[in-house]
């Protein structure tokens, strides 16, 4: 299949921004982005959530230097409010978001905490048939002894929406083995409207929440809720896995990370170098080396410790065991 010019697109791309930590993801996914597609047409959007009754403090990035370097960048500046979500769940920013793009443009959405490390005119996006990431474990739900498996607690939910759950499955993975149930990683998705995919979005995470099937009741909801309502958005909206090719997304062209000491643990040199070279100019330094890690793994050069902890060709199945190394080396931030 030949790549489709994504550089001459209509699409919009999606980040949130926020104070804090996200402040800084998003300097380094601007930057990212500029640096491996200076010639693509999509615009960025970094939406940032207002105060209101549903924040403590007023969540918006207040550095005046960050936001002019975010908007050189090529970012616009998108306010939303948060009806239904905010301290109690952050996560929810990614849902209530998309009530605030362009309505009836394609929008392809990134967690923050991601680098754009190749072309996005080399994946080609079929914005009718949604998407989301596969690089996941098997977070949720978690099967106690006496209660519902897998095929109970999955077919409850697509039952609750009205939707085929036999046409779900991945019939190649065994039966109560959790890659047979279509999960993704709520860190990417598309479609060719955020209205249409944000209402449905905020409808089903409602539900999930307020009104869940029996066979859930038992479940922890957080920090997973996106990700539970995620699949049943995306299979109602004739999407599903592997829309795109494999190797792209998640592979040469973007880079979920999560967390910076992840980042210099797992990934690949080539991740790392865009890291760097984006973090290099002193327009960057001045705004970066506030945020802890950037500053002790990237400028004092600590992640390279950290890189020399593992093999990358033989890293541990379990995140939670890359993270146990790096504590022990007293290396782990955030």
């Amino acid at each position: 299949m030949a790549a489709k010019d994504t550089t001459a697109q209509n699409f919009n791309i999606l980040i949130i921004g926020q104070g804090g930590r996200l402040k800084y993801e998003a300097l380094l996914f601007a930057a990212s982005l500029r640096a491996s597609n200076p010639d693509l047409k999509a615009r960025l959007f970094i939406a940032e959530p207002q105060p209101g009754p549903r924040w403590r403090e007023d969540p918006r990035i207040h550095d005046p230097a960050a936001r002019q370097m975010l908007t050189d960048l090529g970012a616009t500046f998108l306010p939303f409010e948060n009806r239904h979500f905010g301290d109690n769940y952050p996560n929810g920013n990614k849902i209530e978001a998309l009530l605030a793009m362009p309505e009836g443009e394609p929008f392809v959405f990134f967690d923050t905490d991601t680098l754009i490390t190749g072309p996005l005119a080399s994946v080609p996006f079929d914005f009718t048939k949604p998407s989301a990431s596969l690089r996941r474990e098997g977070t949720w739900p978690t099967i106690e002894l006496y209660g519902p498996g897998y095929g109970q607690i999955w077919k409850s939910l697509y039952d609750k929406f009205g939707l085929d759950y036999q046409s779900s499955l991945d019939p190649t993975q065994p039966d109560e083995f959790w890659a047979r149930y279509l999960y993704f990683n709520a860190g990417w998705f598309f479609h060719r409207c955020p209205r249409e995919f944000g209402e449905r979005f905020l409808t089903y995470a409602l539900q999930i929440r307020d009104n869940p099937p029996e066979e859930i009741i038992c479940q922890t909801m957080y920090p997973w809720l996106d990700q539970i309502a995620l699949p049943l958005v995306i299979h109602s909206l004739g999407g599903g896995r592997h829309t795109l090719p494999d190797g792209l997304l998640d592979g040469s062209v973007s880079c979920h990370y999560r967390l910076l000491p992840l980042l210099y643990a797992r990934e690949s040199d080539a991740v790392v170098k865009v890291l760097e070279d984006i973090a290099a100019p002193n327009a960057m330094k001045k705004l970066l080396r506030e945020y802890e890690p950037v500053k002790k793994l990237v400028y004092q050069g600590k992640g390279r410790k950290v890189r020399d902890l593992f093999d990358r060709a033989d890293l541990p199945r379990r995140e939670q065991s890359i993270r146990n190394t790096i504590k022990r080396e007293n290396l782990w931030m955030r």
